[in-house]
């Protein structure tokens, strides 16, 4: 007989209650044989997922994909209470106690009366906590899993509290003409591609960070950019009984640029 009260509403108890049952012997077989490893890219996924229940501004959609979200965090505790390591009791300790450490300008009697003293306060309480004590520790710290373009933006921004930044957009955005030369000259065969196209990519960030714009968030919308433009050529090109690849890149380039003014003008549905 299965030891589970059956309810009308469940809250944080039950979720931690129904996970170690689902990893118990007579559990389900799925749940039991996962391992940290093999659940990683589920919580990327399910991060992935609130962010875009976000970005539609749907709040049913938000509280579900949260609940996943959640579920993963629950699963991983669980396989350490397996352990002996820690539970899900442990992990909400931990972050209530780094919650009241780092708002010593609430909980304590340090005084921060805007957001920019609040943020230094949070910065110099986590560097007491882990024991950062260069600057380069900090760089150091940001975790070296977060796509490519953010860690890069958030690299730029610790780098910029050692007062180690350009004053203005003026010198990002030389430096940024400056890695596209010697990007140009490593395509010529001096110098190392994979290299340049990185420093490159590193300078967008920065004159990114300088404009206020968010480096993922504009790569996003190129993208989606593109396919709503490629969409257009592709309807385009079947409208006049051709197929893409059968079309020269002239033809098919008079045609991008007819799908970005029809996209412009707002005539995406006239071919």
């Amino acid at each position: 007989m299965l030891d589970f009260m059956y309810k009308d509403h469940y809250g944080l108890d039950d979720l931690e209650r129904i996970v170690e049952i689902l990893r118990a012997p007579g559990g389900c077989p799925w749940d039991r044989e996962q391992t940290h490893a093999s659940i990683r890219q589920n919580m990327l996924e399910e991060a992935y997922e609130v962010c875009e229940a976000i970005d539609q501004t749907d709040r049913d959609h938000l509280k579900e994909e949260l609940g996943d979200v959640l579920l993963q965090v629950a699963l991983h505790a669980q396989m350490e209470k397996e352990r002996g390591s820690f539970t899900l009791a442990d992990v909400a300790d931990g972050i209530s106690q780094k919650l009241i450490f780092r708002h010593p300008h609430v909980f304590g009697d340090v005084n921060a009366q805007d957001v920019d003293q609040a943020l230094n306060t949070w910065d110099a309480m986590k560097r007491v906590e882990k024991s950062q004590v260069t600057y380069t520790d900090t760089l150091r710290a940001v975790a070296m899993s977060l796509p490519a373009l953010w860690r890069a933006e958030k690299v730029q921004k610790k780098a910029k509290k050692a007062g180690f930044d350009w004053p203005d957009v003026k010198g990002a955005l030389d430096k940024l003409s400056e890695e596209l030369e010697e990007l140009r000259a490593a395509v010529d065969g001096d110098g190392d591609v994979t290299e340049e196209l990185g420093d490159l990519l590193f300078a967008c960030v920065n004159v990114a960070r300088f404009v206020h714009a968010d480096p993922e968030q504009a790569l996003t919308q190129a993208t989606d950019k593109f396919i709503s433009r490629f969409a257009l050529v592709e309807q385009k090109t079947q409208a006049e009984g051709q197929d893409m690849k059968e079309m020269d890149l002239a033809q098919l380039d008079a045609l991008w640029d007819r799908a970005k003014q029809d996209l412009k003008d707002g005539q995406t549905g006239r071919l």
